[in-house]
């Protein structure tokens, strides 16, 4: 009788080269930084494009549920934490970029800019809720809060991603540009709908 075969999402390798294929992005933007390949404006550049990888890894993280219950892979969900993280960090790089190469790290002149524009204080109010999500992504904070309260905390995923979809739409509609906002709106509509969608056709506990 033959073992059964092992799914490849459980590999050893997989995580290492997961995380690989989530760093690519950074490494194309921090070599088109280095070489004079951003454009005429690499400032904006690297702020735009940390931001749209913070929100595509966020939907990502999203994605990892109803992506393991449709392809009927339960494996997956050992790289939503992983996932989860890499958002943080990509969301402190956009934060830093934004406040180095746009505010020039004057804790003053940030502060004001985020009070004076609304879509700032957006953005800003995502990364801090993204806080205690990423201090408390490993197991003993599981251990500590219990399951139950950590999983409440953790759901505070869907208002973030909410928040800076507004942070997205605002920014962009300075320049009357909506169409990737619609797009970006469209994917994230699907993903908590879906989620609405199965928690009422659960049947009551």
């Amino acid at each position: 009788m033959t073992a059964p075969r092992r799914s490849l999402w459980l590999h050893p390798a997989a995580k290492p080269l997961l995380l690989l294929v989530l760093l690519l992005p950074l490494a194309r933007l921090s070599w088109g930084a280095f070489n004079d390949g951003l454009g005429a404006n690499p400032a904006e550049a690297l702020i735009r494009g940390t931001g749209d990888w913070t929100m595509r890894m966020l939907w990502l993280t999203l994605a990892i549920t109803p992506l393991r219950e449709l392809i009927k892979q339960p494996a997956l969900a050992r790289f939503r934490r992983m996932i989860g993280v890499t958002t943080f960090c990509y969301a402190c790089i956009h934060l830093l970029c934004y406040a180095w190469l746009d505010m020039g790290l004057e804790p003053g002149d940030i502060l004001k800019d985020i009070a004076k524009r609304p879509f700032i204080l957006m953005g800003f109010s995502a990364w801090l809720l993204l806080l205690p999500l990423a201090a408390t992504s490993f197991n003993r904070a599981i251990k500590a809060l219990g399951a139950k309260r950590w999983q409440a905390l953790h759901k505070g995923v869907y208002a973030i991603s909410l928040i800076a979809l507004g942070h997205f739409i605002w920014m962009r509609a300075g320049k009357q540009l909506f169409g990737e906002p619609a797009i970006y709106g469209a994917v994230l509509a699907l993903l908590l709908g879906w989620r609405l969608w199965r928690r009422w056709r659960a049947p009551p506990r």
